[in-house]
């Protein structure tokens, strides 16, 4: 007989969903062991020995974990549906013969480094806030802002929390990398950020005036973007056992950047130089 486990983490281990996703399952009824309804999030199961049924359906066993890489082009949900019936990222993972879900968000406006796996236990670890797992993007502003004004998104700066209008409040960011890769009226920046906040970066520029025109993740912890749009590629072993490290690791000390200077905002790691796209 197997050890029990959480329920939520033996149907992320299916490849169902992720753990956060499994928690609500059950919370919504939808879950049921050895045909009784499962409502609790404490509750543990053999996935070896007992019947778990989502929506009726059987469970099956631990599949094998696989990830990838997408480089998510414009004008996709980060989502496995859409109510409003808009295209989602699932479409570019069709063949792969596997059932992999997005860890995070890109907004439909944003393009990019995207991981999806069927690994519950990882999504969850990297999906939390206090992961701290480091993302590189570049993005295109209207407008110069002034350094000062980049300053305060480098110390941190108040953003609306949540979805506009959802009125919860204000919350302020964790201090971000900054620097400029292309000058002109209409500037890119690399940025950095150790937080996935909604939209954080489009508020970030809105609180010091400035609309974000263009975003494009290139680095995810030690993930690199380094495939066309619209294409995927499986991980590789290492980049795996990479990822795992960024969320796990040995050293224990504060998570964060390092050290920043007084004005310039953190110190940027030496790093190869990302570039922002051709002009178009």
């Amino acid at each position: 007989m197997s050890t029990p486990l959480r329920l939520q983490k033996i149907i992320a281990d299916a490849g169902i969903t992720s753990r956060r996703k499994a928690e609500e399952l059950i919370l919504a009824g939808r879950v049921q062991v050895n045909g009784q309804i499962v409502t609790e999030l404490g509750t543990k199961a053999d996935p070896e020995r007992d019947h778990i049924r989502i929506d009726g359906k059987l469970l099956q066993g631990a599949q094998k974990h696989r990830y990838y890489l997408l480089n998510k082009p414009k004008g996709f949900v980060t989502t496995v549906s859409d109510p409003e019936g808009r295209p989602t990222v699932m479409e570019f993972v069709k063949g792969v013969g596997t059932r992999v879900y997005p860890v995070g968000r890109l907004d439909y406006n944003s393009e990019g480094l995207l991981l999806l796996t069927n690994d519950g236990e990882l999504a969850n670890v990297l999906t939390r806030a206090a992961s701290k797992v480091r993302k590189t993007y570049l993005v295109k502003v209207s407008g110069k802002p002034a350094e000062s004004a980049l300053n305060q998104l480098r110390s941190g700066i108040m953003i609306e929390r949540g979805k506009p209008g959802s009125k919860q409040g204000r919350v302020m960011t964790a201090p971000a990398e900054i620097r400029l890769v292309r000058d002109g009226e209409n500037p890119w920046y690399e940025m950095t950020l150790i937080e996935g906040r909604n939209r954080e970066i489009r508020k970030m520029f809105e609180e010091i005036g400035h609309h974000v025109e263009k975003i494009r993740r290139v680095e995810y912890g030690p993930l690199v973007l380094d495939i066309a749009p619209g294409k995927i590629r499986e991980l590789s072993q290492k980049e795996v056992e990479e990822l795992r490290r960024a969320v796990h690791p040995k050293v224990d000390r504060k998570p964060g950047f390092t050290k920043a200077a007084s004005k310039s905002g953190p110190a940027v790691k030496p790093r190869k130089k990302t570039q922002p796209p051709e002009k178009r």
